[in-house]
C-alpha cells in the first residue's frame, strides 16, 4: 500500500510540472514543461555562429511565446505535430528551452491510409 501511495505521489508531481506559457512566467525561475505547437507563420531562425535556434510556439491555451534553444535545430523540426519544451521563462518576453521533444507525423499513418483504400 505504501508503494502505491508513493507511486501516486510521484505521478502527481510529474503531472504538475506541465504548464502553459502564462504559468511558466509566474514560476520563474523554476523549470517547467510546456506542450504546444510550432507557429509556422512566424520565422524560424538558426544562428550557426552561436548555435541559437529562435522560433515561436503556441501552447495548449493558444498563447504564443518566442522560444530560444541553444542547440542545433532538430531534424524535421518544421514537420512536428507537437513540441514539448522544458526550460525557463524570462517572464513575459521569452521562453528558454533546455530540451525539445517532438511528435512528428508518423510515416506509418500515411502507409495505413494508402493500404485502406
Amino acid at each position: 500500500m505504501a508503494f502505491l501511495v508513493g507511486a501516486l505521489m510521484v505521478t502527481i508531481q510529474d503531472a504538475s510540472t506541465y504548464a502553459t506559457f502564462e504559468m511558466a512566467s509566474k514560476k520563474t525561475p523554476e523549470s517547467v514543461t510546456v506542450v504546444g505547437q510550432l507557429d509556422l507563420e512566424e520565422p524560424i531562425t538558426f544562428n550557426t555562429s552561436t548555435s541559437m535556434l529562435r522560433f515561436t510556439a503556441v501552447d495548449k491555451d493558444g498563447a504564443r511565446s518566442i522560444v530560444y534553444y541553444n542547440q542545433p535545430k532538430p531534424t524535421d523540426f518544421e514537420r512536428s505535430e507537437e513540441i514539448t519544451l522544458t526550460g525557463l521563462s524570462s517572464g513575459d518576453t521569452a521562453f528558454f528551452a533546455q530540451n525539445i521533444l517532438m511528435k512528428c507525423p508518423s510515416k506509418y499513418a500515411d502507409e495505413a491510409q494508402f493500404s485502406s483504400k
